[in-house]
């Protein structure tokens, strides 16, 4: 049965005007797509999917093998057939490429791509051609924090479930131009990793902290993306934040209030004393410059001491005609 020609640009679905650019994307987009670990119910479909994909990217993804298909079109079998076996690309057809037919070994593309281009074929698609350099993809990990973790900082150790280069295929997905079991096609495998990570202080919740490099492998030499840390700060017994602010509730006693005097108040430093004014509302906010949370540079947000008036709940004979006469001196003022 003779071998069928491929239409790669179709299999890409871009149009034969594409840049470089353009197949790339399509590429990606389609590798995504059709990758068989995500379409468990439909693997097999997907694998020769996933294999046509890469096939195509491999040839139009590169110049010289992109020129040479091109020349030869739908056409190539009568436009390739020589003696020995061989084609040169000469004259019209530019890069000076040649192609030894008898030389085709089990490279894991299909018959027309291993006739087409022989020994050319037996690197594989994720790792040469146009996908060399492509980045790994980003990675994200939720990072709960203590308020007061958050307010001081500093280095923390993460343990951290990543990817990374399969061992086996060396991050190509193939091994001997056939899928890789290992890593079933995808280069890279699950990885504990340790981070040392500097948290600064004074992070706020649902920011994010961008590792470099710390992301998932690149495909052919290319570059780690990047591993981000989305910061969720669980909520504090104590403390209730609002920017770069903390507010705390101070229990103080009714006598306080009305004579004025010192109340102990905890801030994330430690403990301070606070001067309560005489006649002091129930509810009433103190403000305390400089005991909030950092800011950027040296500076820190303020505290905020909300006074709640503590009415005593047992009384003394004594203690109780005390407020009864202070009770009829307030109704006659």
């Amino acid at each position: 049965m003779p071998v069928q020609y491929k239409d790669y640009y179709k299999i890409l679905g871009v149009p034969k005007s594409a840049t470089a650019k353009e197949i790339k994307s399509a590429y990606r987009k389609l590798a995504r797509e059709w990758h068989p670990d995500v379409n468990p119910t439909r693997k097999k479909q997907a694998e020769e999917k996933f294999k046509d994909i890469s096939e195509a990217y491999e040839v139009l993804g590169d110049a010289d093998k992109r020129r040479t298909y091109d020349t030869l079109g739908s056409d190539w079998q009568q436009r390739a057939s020589a003696p020995q076996h061989q084609y040169r690309s000469g004259g019209g057809a530019p890069g000076g490429v040649t192609f030894d037919f008898d030389d085709i070994g089990d490279t894991g593309f299909s018959e027309f791509f291993q006739t087409l281009f022989g020994g050319l074929g037996r690197s594989n698609a994720r790792g040469t051609g146009g996908a060399r350099g492509m980045r790994g993809a980003n990675s994200e990990f939720d990072l709960p924090l203590l308020l007061r973790e958050a307010y001081s900082g500093g280095a923390r150790s993460l343990q951290l479930q990543t990817q990374g280069v399969c061992p086996r295929c060396h991050g190509t997905g193939s091994e001997n131009g056939k899928l890789c079991h290992q890593c079933r096609g995808t280069g890279t495998i699950p990885l504990q990793k340790t981070l040392d990570v500097t948290i600064p202080a004074g992070v706020r919740d649902g920011q994010r902290i961008r590792l470099a490099g710390q992301g998932g492998p690149g495909v052919g030499g290319g570059a780690n993306g990047d591993l981000y840390l989305n910061v969720h700060i669980e909520p504090d017994p104590m403390y209730e934040r609002r920017g770069n602010d903390l507010t705390v509730q101070q229990p103080v006693s009714v006598y306080t209030l009305v004579l004025g005097g010192e109340v102990t108040v905890p801030t994330m430093t430690g403990n301070i004393d606070l001067k309560v004014p005489a006649g002091s509302q129930n509810g009433r906010t103190l403000r305390v410059s400089g005991k909030g949370m950092p800011k950027a540079g040296s500076a820190f947000g303020d505290l905020y001491v909300k006074l709640v008036a503590q009415v005593p709940t047992v009384l003394t004979e004594r203690e109780r005609k005390l407020f009864q006469e202070l009770a009829e001196m307030a109704k006659v003022r």
